[in-house]
């Protein structure tokens, strides 16, 4: 069996997802209604000047600050793997992802955007980037993401973080095989590696979820330092801003960026935000800024005035801590 095949497909459907070709699961629905952000008329023109328009005051701001910027999209599975669909009707180039890159062209935050798309599609034949019953990443996804973020900063990625991994291959069911009954599952091969890289500081949102037992839990709002005094690391410092593509806590099953990020720099700051929070920027002076979005959110455009502190308290309240 190999370490993508299904272990135990159910029989049952879900209105929001699309069963393909080998257990190849494909959210195509949910509240951001994912299918219909790839049709006609798809993402809104009104909301890609919008995020042109963010994104050149954002390159702006942190060039005048000396901060080398990147801003990068998570492609959906939809727009990557689409040789699994088997009936699915998706046009890729009608992606927000790409449509954005086009935008830019004549933009100077073109500059700031780094391409996920072309790299991906381009292994997406021979590697599966994606957990087939998870939108999240594969190991080889994550990785891949997180060369190519480094290659745009100009720094060298880590070559020997796949050699370092921990743990052996294990049944796993994904954020939309959980979606089924009974749950639809895989063979997830290991995604957690041997780092110099620990967390210094989680902000009261994470460790009262901790505390819990359930720290993965905590998203929006979460806000959390990593430092690195291996002499191998990069000496300088990156502040990351994303969603759980990024995620604060290592998953053993997808890959993710902040392991990455925080195993190659000496000191991470990374905030569960799709907005920037220039106070943390003016304070922490950081040498790197990448902000991260999940391509399903893209149509919800960030927000000015983000304050992570006051976004942690708020989070706290709604979920009565």
């Amino acid at each position: 069996m190999s370490l993508t095949a299904a272990v135990a497909p159910s029989v049952s459907s879900h209105p929001d997802v699309h069963i393909g070709r080998d257990n190849w699961l494909f959210l195509t629905g949910g509240s951001n209604d994912v299918q219909a952000q790839y049709g006609m008329p798809g993402f809104p023109r009104a909301k890609l000047w919008r995020w042109r328009r963010l994104l050149e005051e954002r390159t702006r701001r942190l060039a005048r600050r000396g901060i080398r910027y990147a801003h990068v999209v998570a492609p959906e599975k939809l727009a990557i793997h689409d040789h699994g669909f088997d009936g699915l009707v998706v046009d890729p180039a009608r992606s927000p992802a790409v449509r954005l890159e086009r935008w830019l062209r004549l933009s100077p935050a073109r500059r700031s955007l780094v391409d996920l798309v072309r790299p991906f599609r381009a292994r997406a034949r021979d590697t599966a980037l994606y957990r087939h019953t998870d939108t999240h990443w594969t190991f080889a996804g994550g990785w891949l993401a997180y060369a190519e973020i480094c290659r745009h900063l100009g720094v060298r990625p880590r070559y020997d973080i796949a050699a370092r991994r921990m743990g052996s291959p294990h049944v796993y069911g994904g954020d939309l095989g959980a979606k089924f009954e009974p749950v639809r599952c895989e063979i997830a091969e290991p995604c957690l590696f041997e780092s110099a890289a620990r967390r210094v500081y989680a902000n009261d949102l994470i460790t009262a979820f901790e505390a819990e037992g359930r720290g993965r839990d905590a998203h929006i709002g979460a806000h959390a330092i990593f430092r690195n005094d291996s002499p191998e690391a990069d000496p300088r410092r990156l502040v990351l801003f994303g969603d759980s593509y990024a995620h604060h806590t290592a998953n053993d099953a997808t890959g993710t960026l902040t392991p990455m990020l925080a195993d190659t720099f000496r000191e991470v700051h990374v905030m569960w935000s799709t907005s920037i929070d220039w106070n943390t920027i003016g304070r922490v002076r950081p040498d790197f800024v990448v902000s991260q979005i999940a391509e399903r959110f893209m149509v919800e455009v960030p927000q000015a005035g983000f304050d992570i502190d006051k976004l942690a308290a708020l989070a706290l309240a709604r979920k009565g801590f």
